[in-house]
C-alpha cells in the first residue's frame, strides 16, 4: 500500500478555492484589533487563509470576508495585507496543487 503524507488545507477567503497551507497566507487580528499577515502562522486567535495575489485580496474585500471569516463587525483596514504581497509575494507563488495520487492503477478492464 502506498503511503502519502497528509498535507493540510485551507481555503482562501477571497477566491473560495482549497489550497495546501503553504501556499496561502495566514491573517490575524492583533490585540488592538488591525489585521496583520501572520507569515509564521503562529499567532494566537481565530485566523483567515488567503492567497498571496491582489485579485484574491479583491475578491475578499468585496465580498466583505475579512470580518466575517475574523468574526468581527465591520470590515478591517486591509492596506498591511495590501503592502505585505507587494513586497514579500515574490516567495509565494500560487499554483495549483496537483490531483491526488492514490496509488491505483486500472487496467484495461478497468479493474
Amino acid at each position: 500500500m502506498v503511503s502519502t503524507p497528509h498535507v493540510p488545507e485551507r481555503t482562501c477567503i477571497g477566491c473560495r478555492c482549497k489550497a495546501p497551507r503553504a501556499q496561502l497566507l495566514r491573517l490575524a487580528l492583533t490585540d488592538s484589533g488591525e489585521l496583520t499577515v501572520d507569515a509564521r502562522a503562529l499567532m494566537p486567535g481565530r485566523g483567515a487563509w488567503i492567497h498571496p495575489d491582489p485579485a484574491c485580496v479583491d475578491l475578499a474585500e468585496r465580498r466583505r470576508a475579512f470580518g466575517r471569516a475574523l468574526r468581527m463587525r465591520g470590515s478591517p483596514d486591509v492596506a498591511p495585507v495590501r503592502d505585505w504581497i507587494r513586497t514579500n509575494a515574490v516567495n509565494h507563488v500560487r499554483t495549483p496543487a496537483p490531483p491526488p495520487d492514490r496509488g491505483r492503477q486500472t487496467d484495461s478492464k478497468g479493474g
